[in-house]
């Protein structure tokens, strides 16, 4: 499945020979997104990291726990979309995580990757939400939530700890139908 979101770039299921482009990605983008994201070891940016983490997501993907993307320009991987946390029974959710490449901010794609994201956990994954949350001062994030059709419902104290400390995060939740769900 790839969904064209730009002329240049497509998001499309993670596939078990990106590992190199994760890394390229990863290694490009390492001071753009230090502010967001808990710190890495060192060998989070190298090609043996990436190819052990993309093992483990591709093997919760098949166990049903994660659905992960990448946004791609061409052989280039410019930023990832996971819904993680898969829940079914009477929860029927996920949490949604994601960050696009420093180069191509600004454009849109967030937001519209958003979007299919919410359209295949609704349609494919038969979720009935989806949940997100920012820090309190991305504000760029915030605004590509609420234009993807996201509400705020709350601020979680301490809730995740990126770069170094944990942090408050305003907390959003995208409500996909109204379905019953399958038990």
């Amino acid at each position: 499945m790839r969904i064209s979101l730009a002329d240049d770039v497509v998001m499309r299921p993670v596939a078990e020979d990106d590992a190199q482009a994760l890394t390229d990605a990863y290694v490009r983008n390492r001071d753009h997104l230090r502010r967001w994201e808990p710190r890495r070891p060192d060998t989070f940016f190298t090609l043996t990291g990436q190819s052990e983490r993309l093992e483990a997501q591709l093997q919760q993907c098949r166990d049903g726990r994660l659905m992960p993307w990448v946004l791609a320009d061409g052989d280039r991987i410019v930023g990832c979309m996971n819904v993680s946390g898969i829940v079914y029974g009477a929860f029927h959710s996920a949490n949604l995580g994601y960050w696009l490449d420093a180069g191509y901010t600004g454009r849109g794609l967030a937001t519209r990757a958003v979007a299919a994201v919410c359209r295949d956990a609704d349609e494919r994954l038969g979720l009935h939400r989806v949940e997100a949350a920012t820090l309190l001062d991305n504000v760029a994030s915030q605004r590509v939530l609420e234009k993807a059709g996201f509400e705020p419902y709350g601020v979680a104290p301490n809730f995740i700890h990126i770069d170094g400390q944990w942090r408050d995060h305003r907390v959003y939740q995208r409500i996909l139908n109204d379905r019953t769900p399958t038990l």
